[in-house]
């Protein structure tokens, strides 16, 4: 895989914005299967059926059809490819990546539901996505994470998008030069 990568250049991205593509996905897919979180204590299973079923509709099947564009990479204009035929990988490529990640994201949303009421919980139950996430930031020359390696996928950027990350910092800037 390495040498695919090295015998063809990509645009690489920031691992600032592919974290927050991430958070967007996670957070639109966490309020979707809230409601079929319980009450009670204990580990909500509804919920966790829910979040892995929108979870692969959003990351698995939105990205084969929409040009490796989930909806968060959509808004921060990057996309999923492989780098070895530069386009948008298959579904079984897609399957093995966001089954890696989709179940470092079920764990993190258990740890979030519980809460800081338990924090040895919260940070043992989020702890996977952060050595998961943890590998791309090893990796200072192809910045892939785990997933990335067992998807033998990468993100790049684009220019098709909301370019959120771009409009966010103009309407800083307005603020900060209103403000003065």
């Amino acid at each position: 895989m390495r040498n695919e990568l090295t015998n063809r250049r990509l645009p690489k991205v920031p691992i600032e914005r592919r974290c927050i593509a991430f958070a967007i996905d996670f957070l639109i897919i966490w309020l979707f299967s809230l409601p079929f979180g319980t009450n009670t204590p204990g580990v909500p299973i509804a919920q966790i059926l829910v979040f892995i079923v929108a979870w692969l509709a959003g990351r698995v099947i939105l990205v084969a059809r929409n040009q490796g564009q989930s909806v968060g990479r959509w808004a921060l204009d990057m996309k999923v490819v492989d780098p070895k035929y530069r386009k948008t990988p298959g579904l079984f490529e897609l399957c093995k990546r966001e089954g890696i990640l989709g179940f470092a994201a079920v764990l993190a949303m258990v740890g979030l539901t519980i809460g800081v009421s338990n924090g040895i919980s919260l940070l043992l139950l989020i702890s996977p996505l952060a050595v998961d996430c943890g590998v791309a930031f090893a990796d200072a020359e192809w910045q892939q994470a785990f997933h990335d390696r067992v998807g033998r996928t990468c993100i790049v950027q684009t220019r098709r998008g909301y370019s959120l990350d771009i409009r966010v910092k103009k309407l800083l800037a307005q603020v900060t030069r209103r403000m003065k």
